[in-house]
């Protein structure tokens, strides 16, 4: 299984650390996928190492000649991707602008029919809480099914460190266990719709529209 992992952060320091808050909770999340199989790959795709422009255009909108190199290798990485993890603060009660603005750049064909795990957090007591109910509707729609545990972690700053290790040591095997509930979901999820589109192309079932949305409208 390959696996990506969205960081939806674009700051550089969060207080009262200075280290990146969204970062540590990626890596953790990065530590126990990693440790389910030897052969699991999982990458974190952090927003800092993409340059995506002052003015909106996304992936699919370029001419397939002139798509800039680092959105064509991100394209062809969410394509190859079995799962996904999206990693979000909270903003005015919703999801990041950073995670929407990166996973608006590309097409929900990339994403369709594989599931995806919402993990939430933040340094106060509600853990992202909120933002993830606007989470499962943008993920849905973008065809990558959240699966239903998901994870919120409030006060992260105090229970991982810069490495994404639980900071008390005594507490590890608690916290691993509450976030592999939503990690198992997502592997047995993404373990089945990998056998199944081996078995039927979906886009043979329910075909994508090429031209313009209107071409799923009802008749």
């Amino acid at each position: 299984m390959n696996f990506l992992i969205f960081l939806g952060s674009v700051r550089e320091s969060t207080p009262p650390r200075p280290a990146r808050l969204g970062m540590r909770v990626s890596k953790a999340c990065e530590k126990l996928l990693a440790n389910q199989h030897s052969e699991h790959t999982v990458e974190i795709i952090d927003p800092l190492n993409y340059d995506f422009g002052d003015v909106f255009k996304p992936e699919f909108s370029y001419h397939r000649s002139k798509v800039p190199a680092h959105l064509a290798e991100l394209a062809d990485k969410i394509a190859k991707a079995d799962g996904y993890v999206m990693v979000s603060p909270e903003y005015n009660h919703s999801m990041s602008p950073a995670l929407a603005n990166i996973l608006n750049h590309f097409g929900s064909s990339l994403f369709s029919y594989k599931p995806s795990a919402i993990v939430t957090y933040s340094a106060g007591q509600w853990g992202g809480a909120r933002a993830s109910v606007s989470m499962r509707t943008f993920l849905s729609e973008l065809g990558c099914l959240p699966v239903s545990a998901m994870i919120h972690l409030p006060k992260a700053q105090e229970v991982f460190d810069e490495e994404g290790c639980v900071v008390q040591e005594s507490d590890q095997a608690q916290w691993d266990e509450y976030m592999n509930r939503t990690f198992h979901q997502l592997m047995w999820w993404a373990q089945g719709a990998a056998l199944q589109r081996d078995k039927v192309d979906p886009t043979a079932l329910a075909k994508a529209f090429t031209k313009d949305p209107s071409q799923r409208n009802a008749p």
